[in-house]
């Protein structure tokens, strides 16, 4: 979508195929990743210092987490869980910098939650069996089926709206704020955006920091929560 409040084409490829700036600000958020990962990673010593401890906090903190959450068997998941809370916690946070968060497109949202959703099935029936995990959908009864398969396909939904909701309406609202700001420094003779520097720091702190941080820790812990559920 181009205009309003949507995600703007920054360019368009051969063949007509758009590039929105989801698009371009998720690969810069992937290349920020990766640099800081190879140069933060690259002299580990045997005693940690440094930048090093922090990394190695950071990573026993996230297979801590998952081992609480999920359980012992389950700590294979971590690099997964450590991956998709730190990139959505990115993503989220990337309004800070001038960008349009990637998780404020629904497309992106859904992307994610479509990971889960194919995890939750894909290793219940491998932990369970096929057989057996389907068995699951006809309890307590049989004529429960219906309800049960619907309840799973609303899983998806529900995580990418969630996620997709929070981000996108703290975004529509400090676009409304920026531009009553703009008019209202007009109408006062103001050309220097001084309200506009001062005014949104707090809703930028609460929406952008305290929301996205958030969101990103609930759709992670929601993510874990019934990939176990599925397996147990």
């Amino acid at each position: 979508m181009e205009g309003g409040f949507g995600a703007r084409i920054v360019f368009t490829l051969p063949g007509g195929i758009p590039v929105t700036e989801t698009v371009t600000t998720t690969w810069i958020i992937m290349a920020v990743l990766i640099g800081c990962s190879y140069v933060f990673t690259r002299n580990f010593k045997k005693i940690p210092k440094g930048m090093q401890n922090f990394i190695e906090v950071l990573v026993n903190g996230i297979y801590n987490f998952t081992e609480q959450t999920m359980g012992q068997d389950k700590i294979g998941f971590a690099p997964y869980i450590g991956t998709i809370i730190i990139y959505i916690g990115f993503s989220n946070l990337s309004g800070l910098f001038g960008f349009r968060p990637p998780t404020a497109d629904v497309n992106t949202t859904l992307g994610l939650s479509m990971i889960t959703f194919f995890m939750i099935h894909g290793f219940g029936m491998k932990k369970k069996g096929v057989g057996t995990y389907l068995k699951g959908f006809t309890e307590p009864f049989w004529i429960m089926t219906p309800l049960n398969v619907i309840g799973e396909l609303a899983t998806p939904i529900s995580l990418a709206f969630r996620l997709f909701g929070n981000i996108v309406g703290g975004t529509i609202i400090m676009g409304l704020l920026y531009g009553a700001l703009a008019a209202f420094s007009t109408k006062l003779g103001i050309t220097i955006p001084i309200l506009q520097a001062a005014i949104p720091v707090p809703l930028h702190l609460y929406f952008d920091v305290f929301a996205g941080l958030l969101q990103s820790f609930i759709f992670t812990i929601l993510t874990m929560v019934s990939v176990s559920m599925a397996m147990d």
